[in-house]
């Protein structure tokens, strides 16, 4: 028999995700998109409480605050474009009031730790070893936002200094959650405005990186999970890009995520995640006629069967599908 596509091998693991433990993911749009989907689907999940980031010196200054409890002040914000800002923040924590950003960000970090300390898993995803450093402070920024070029300097990060930086702050995780699993996986998206070439070593980087952190602290305690491979050569075609050709379409999404349920999910998460993506799916179709009677009549199947699920399994939090249901209807009220 002719093989069509070179198959990627997945890593085999015992401890794996669950509805009954927290977890956490931390890095790039990848990061985003797969914590995104399990938090649709109730998971017990938090994503990005930095927002996205790219590179290893942000995605680790990121759990640096949350193994700290830091908390930033007024002093810590600036202003541009009419936002209040900070360097290591994304931009959707930016807000033209002042005190909401500062809430917004310290609310997420407090959320993130938490959730650290408790998980039973961290995702991390790398998706460039190039970073941009602020002249004035010298400290590398998470996001530029959109201020001239000529504030920052560009730079690639060395195998060794990534190194340092995780090989210590590894070791600050384990400390404070011993049982901790950690995941890391190198994006799949090609950041060329960097170049073909100069993308090619930073994601070489970031594979000696990966390569460096597992034979030091091994494979009880760092998994690699072959997204990159996954897209580049089980796929390896533009049919599975966005419009962009760098951006990875829904289908080659919804690919990686099979795979990643696959690897992590036990099989009573694995039962429960397709009962409530039935839910999730169907709530999807929005209606023309809210008000008539099949529309209600489906909302009410779909509310009857989220009691059915909350008494079956009263540890997992429906909050956002119930919220869902209550935009769809109104009038529908949850005990």
């Amino acid at each position: 028999m002719i093989a069509l596509r070179t198959e990627v091998i997945l890593p085999k693991i015992e401890n794996k995700l669950s509805y009954r433990r927290n977890s956490l993911m931390i890095g790039s749009c990848f990061s985003e998109n797969i914590g995104n989907y399990l938090q649709n689907h109730c998971f017990p999940i938090k994503t990005n409480p930095c927002g996205i980031l790219y590179n290893p010196a942000s995605m680790a200054d990121c759990l640096s605050f949350l193994v700290s409890d830091h908390h930033f002040t007024e002093s810590d914000l600036f202003q541009a474009n009419g936002l209040w800002n900070n360097f290591y923040f994304h931009s959707r924590f930016s807000d033209p009031d002042q005190e909401k950003a500062l809430r917004g960000m310290n609310g997420s970090l407090a959320e993130g730790s938490v959730q650290l300390k408790s998980a039973s898993h961290i995702f991390l995803t790398f998706g460039t070893s190039w970073i941009y450093r602020n002249n004035e402070s010298g400290e590398v920024v998470g996001n530029c936002h959109k201020l001239p070029a000529s504030k920052f300097s560009r730079e690639r990060l060395t195998v060794e200094e990534m190194s340092d930086l995780w090989i210590d702050l590894i070791n600050s995780l384990l400390a404070i959650n011993p049982d901790l699993i950690i995941i890391l996986t190198i994006s799949p998206i090609r950041h060329l405005k960097d170049g073909n070439f100069e993308n090619q070593v930073s994601k070489s980087a970031l594979f000696l990186l990966v390569d460096r952190l597992v034979s030091i602290f091994g494979s009880d305690k760092i998994v690699y999970f072959p997204s990159y491979e996954l897209v580049m050569d089980e796929l390896r075609d533009y049919r599975f890009y966005a419009t962009d050709m760098v951006h990875l379409s829904e289908t080659a999404i919804s690919f990686v995520q099979e795979k990643f349920n696959e690897v992590f999910l036990d099989n009573e998460s694995n039962e429960i995640l397709l009962r409530i993506g039935k839910i999730v799916k169907a709530l999807s179709h929005r209606p023309f006629q809210k008000d008539s009677l099949p529309f209600r009549d489906f909302i009410q199947r779909q509310t009857d069967e989220i009691l059915k699920l909350e008494i079956q399994y009263p540890f997992i939090n429906f909050g956002n599908i119930k919220n869902d249901i209550i935009q769809n209807k109104g009038d529908i009220i949850f005990s």
